[in-house]
């Protein structure tokens, strides 16, 4: 039998060759075993994977029977998602308030899995270049980097902000765009199970009327499909919006120009006091044009971007033109998608001031300095209508250290780093792990800011509050820390065996995250190289061999499946066998599994 893989490889080249496309019976592709194991291969090693939803199903207990038992519910339509666990987490941008979270059950994460491929293989190669939320080999980076490039000269941004999208989104409005690309009545059915499976909160189960499945892994794209329709409609308005061809050139700066080519010529054939006044009436000249605007400012355009729910746009145009765009996008959004811009949120910004996306600080530079433009080039204004992103200090690194209690602020202003007693209880090696993720994780983040080397200063809080927090666990100074742990090169790091020998855990350098290749959301290659393969986990599974009691007469072959390694004591001989492997998976027989369970 030909691998799923590559039946949807050929599906999303033939999407991509004709974005017109409808396809039928996609419905079949559900009914493929391999695909399953694929989808518990991309699930089993997140640590949500054995967090319990509605009921006790986790990603321990996967075998092939469960695989069949699935398959023959899909193909009888007799497959009803289970309603997911509804919890509530903290937003970051408000601690105060919280965000509802739903968790479903794993054999639903599985199914969705599934279904995300075949619908991505779909719909992947048809979404426009303008959307980087939620998609293979894109992220927040692949967005700011965008935006970077393309906000050049932009005179105006509008801050788009819909009410509660993800809550929001019309399921009839959803299953009709899904129609009109997929004619295939048994996905669309499967599809519209999921949008109204409900939740349950404190055991009361709850209908869901709008919204894509709360934490559900196809949310991202459902929702991605929804707001295909906005990047559509943005796009057309811009094709009406803009005006095309070259922007004229002042008269003023035509004429000035001018004025400094003939002052050019006659400088080079004069000498002596003549040559030195044409020189510095060229001078004056020169600095007069590098103040002026050099078009005529008429051409108008638009430039946009999306992440997920948040998007932005540049506009080169009046104020008027942005209320205009507002008014438009307003009315689309509330007649077609059924939801509503908040008025209070979508903010017109002219770019001389800071707008906000994606964690930075947006604006377009007004500059007149002037730097060489190349070798034998003449001296221009290189930052000029240059869009810049910066760190938002007091919305973002400020907020995270005192919410994290990495520093105090003194009555002066001036902040103190302290020790963290959170992570007294950890090893050495845990503290310095946990403050090295934190501050690479920011670096890293902002790693393409024009004020990145401010970071310096949240570096040195955060190696001061690490050596603060390691003294007050060993009970002694920073200085006795520091030379307990000094290596013989001046700087210090915690010692820790491997099999290689030992090595030292330094204190992470905030410059080394500097332009550094953007982390993306890149999807692993491994369903394409191995595609014509089995996965180790399938193989195992095949084997029909117990991992524990090496018996190869049972029924039933399953896989036992642990949150972490390191939660094992080694006690138990299965508990040995894990830790041996190395493997959050084992495959063992039904009796196995029950006694390990029971035990």
């Amino acid at each position: 039998m030909q691998p799923t893989t590559e039946i949807l490889a050929r599906i999303s080249r033939n999407s991509l060759a004709n974005k017109d496309e409808i396809f039928t019976r996609l419905h079949r592709y559900m009914l493929r075993p391999d695909l399953y194991f694929l989808a518990y291969k991309n699930l089993y090693a997140n640590s949500g994977a054995a967090t319990k939803g509605a009921n006790d199903d986790t990603a321990d207990g996967f075998s092939e029977a469960k695989i069949a038992n699935i398959i023959q519910r899909l193909a009888d339509e007799t497959y009803q998602p289970t309603p997911a666990r509804r919890t509530y987490i903290q937003k970051k941008n408000n601690p105060k308030k919280k965000r509802p979270l739903g968790i479903p059950t794993f054999t639903d994460k599985l199914v969705q899995e599934v279904l995300r491929m075949v619908l991505e293989a779909v719909y992947e190669p048809v979404f426009l270049p303008v959307s980087h939320g939620f998609r293979p080999k894109r992220s927040c980076h692949t967005a700011l980097k965008s935006l970077k490039m393309e906000f050049n000269g932009m005179r105006w941004f509008v801050e788009g902000d819909i009410k509660g999208c993800f809550d929001n989104i019309d399921h009839s409005v959803l299953v009709g765009l899904i129609h009109s690309k997929i004619k295939d009545a048994r996905l669309i059915k499967l599809i519209y199970k999921f949008l109204k499976a409900g939740y349950l909160e404190d055991w009361k189960y709850h209908k869901t009327y709008s919204g894509t499945p709360q934490g559900g892994i196809i949310s991202p794209l459902l929702a991605n499909i929804y707001l295909h329709e906005l990047d559509k409609f943005v796009m057309k308005l811009k094709s009406e919006f803009d005006t095309h061809g070259q922007e004229p050139v002042r008269t003023e700066y035509r004429l000035l120009s001018n004025d400094l080519q003939k002052l050019s010529y006659h400088i080079g054939r004069r000498t002596g006091a003549e040559r030195e006044q044409l020189l510095s009436e060229y001078n004056e000249k020169r600095k007069l044009m590098l103040k002026m605007p050099c078009t005529a400012q008429t051409k108008k355009c638009i430039k946009y971007i999306r992440y997920a729910d948040d998007f932005i746009l540049g506009v080169k145009g009046s104020q008027e033109d942005c209320q205009w765009i507002k008014s438009k996008l307003s009315e689309f959004i509330r007649e077609t998608l059924k939801m509503e811009l908040s008025e209070e949120k979508t903010l017109i910004t002219h770019s001389s001031e800071r707008a906000r996306f994606l964690g930075y600080d947006v604006r377009v530079r007004r500059s007149s300095i002037i730097k060489h433009g190349g070798p034998g080039k003449k001296t221009k204004r290189t930052l000029n209508n240059s869009c810049e992103l910066s760190i938002p200090f007091d919305d973002k690194i400020h907020s995270f250290i005192f919410a994290k209690e990495i520093a105090i602020q003194k009555p002066d202003g001036k902040l103190m780093p302290v020790r963290r007693k959170s992570l007294l209880r950890l090893t050495d090696l845990e503290i310095v792990s946990a403050y090295n993720a934190e501050l690479r994780g920011i670096c890293n983040y902002y790693g393409i800011a024009s004020n990145f080397y401010k970071l310096c200063y949240f570096s040195y809080l955060m190696e001061y509050s690490c050596l603060k927090t390691l003294a007050s666990k060993h009970k002694c100074t920073i200085a006795k820390v520091v030379e307990k742990f000094k290596d013989h090169y001046g700087e210090w790091g915690i010692p820790y065996e491997t099999k290689t020998g030992q090595k030292r855990c330094y204190f992470a350098k905030y410059s080394d995250c500097k332009d550094k290749a953007n982390p993306t959301d890149i999807v692993c290659n491994a369903a394409v190289e191995y595609g014509y393969s089995r996965t180790a986990l399938e193989q195992r599974l095949k084997a029909k061999v117990c991992e524990l009691c090496g018996t190869t007469e049972s029924d039933c072959y399953e896989v036992h499946h642990v949150n972490k390694l390191k939660n094992l004591k080694g006690k138990q001989a299965w508990e040995v066998a894990m830790i041996a492997k190395r493997r959050k998976t084992l495959v063992v027989c039904k009796k196995c599994h029950v006694a390990i369970h029971n035990q």
